[in-house]
């Protein structure tokens, strides 16, 4: 049985391992070994109520529970942009229109903001290729969910999510290459590193203090303005499912979309139940659920069947050990 449960330093080779096969421009992923350790220590200090509320960024894991294997990660940041701006680049669209020559003109532009200051990122959704059909990305994707949901009061209003910008095979990027390089004369990946671990003054020293008019931009730049690495297609699907939409906000440097959601709008929030736990030998149930620990200091949770009667839901002793649970716990039960 696949199950989700939170990540500590023990997982530091399994985390590296992921962050290499996610390839460039998956910011939350630095093949940093450094970098990936003091985040699982943050990790595990989140779970434990060991840091402020606002300072929490759980990291979850995606493990087989007869192999042991790591399969994915995912992850909640309670709050961005509190000690470091969180910029994007906001789509703009302005009308000039000239009535004695008939012309009107609609102008995108790229503007420079910082608007998302204080809210809820979900965010470092990543699965090895081979588990990437049969649900596991939806278990993993809709686990975040279920942690919100379980202590909502530890999370912003506000939920967003960044998917990664259009790379070309060999590893390219068209928007970094034609633009944003223009401003930050170094590596993309030098680029990435820094904006993950500094304050990001960099940005606010070099990045554009005008309007970047995107008709001036090459072809190959303006094509992927707001478009999706065809590895996030998937997971753009799933936030969708969930009530994600694009808010015009895209990646300074691969120009990536944003979407967002209100907390309690995210459909696995608003839906799931919180029922009494009774464990039976079997369940009949056609369709298994998805079940959550109704804790974050003890989260976990799994796909699996369960008979729900009134606020009551019954699990076999198999989806009870893997939940670490015992009958009369509550857990969130979303079908």
């Amino acid at each position: 049985m696949l199950v989700v449960r939170p990540a500590g330093p023990a997982d530091l080779d399994h985390l590296l391992e992921l962050a290499i096969l996610s390839g460039p421009g998956f910011t939350s992923l630095p093949e940093d070994p450094d970098a990936l350790s003091d985040r699982l220590e943050l990790s595990q200090a989140s779970f434990r109520g060991g840091v402020t509320p606002q300072e929490a960024w759980y990291t979850l894991m995606l493990e087989d529970g007869d192999t042991g294997d790591i399969d994915g990660v995912g992850s909640v940041k309670a709050t961005v942009g509190l000690k470091r701006p969180f910029f994007s680049f906001r789509v703009v669209h302005n009308t000039a229109s000239s009535p004695s020559l008939g012309v009107k003109l609609d102008h995108q532009t790229l503007v420079l903001v910082n608007e998302c200051t204080g809210w809820t990122e979900v965010g470092s959704l990543f699965l090895k290729a081979d588990r990437r059909k049969g649900g596991a990305g939806r278990l993993l994707s809709q686990s975040r969910y279920m942690l919100i949901g379980a202590q909502p009061e530890l999370f912003a209003e506000n939920v967003l999510a960044e998917l990664r910008g259009v790379f070309t095979p060999d590893g390219a990027c068209p928007f970094w290459d034609h633009v944003a390089h223009k401003f930050f004369p170094m590596e993309f990946d030098h680029a990435d590193r820094m904006s993950g671990s500094t304050d990001k003054q960099f940005i606010l020293d070099l990045a554009p203090r005008h309007p970047i008019y995107t008709e001036l931009l090459p072809e190959p730049a303006r094509a992927v303005i707001g478009k999706v690495h065809p590895q996030g297609v998937p997971a753009m699907a799933l936030l969708e499912s969930e009530g994600f939409r694009p808010n015009g906000l895209v990646d300074i440097f691969d120009a990536g979309p944003t979407v967002s959601c209100g907390r309690d709008n995210i459909r696995t929030v608003r839906d799931a139940r919180r029922l009494t736990v009774e464990i039976v030998g079997s369940v009949e149930a056609e369709l298994p659920a998805l079940i959550s620990t109704d804790s974050i200091a003890a989260f976990r949770a799994v796909r699996a069947k369960a008979d729900i009667e009134g606020d009551t839901v019954r699990l076999t002793a198999e989806t009870a050990a893997a939940l670490k649970i015992k009958a009369g716990a509550t857990v969130r039960v979303k079908s």
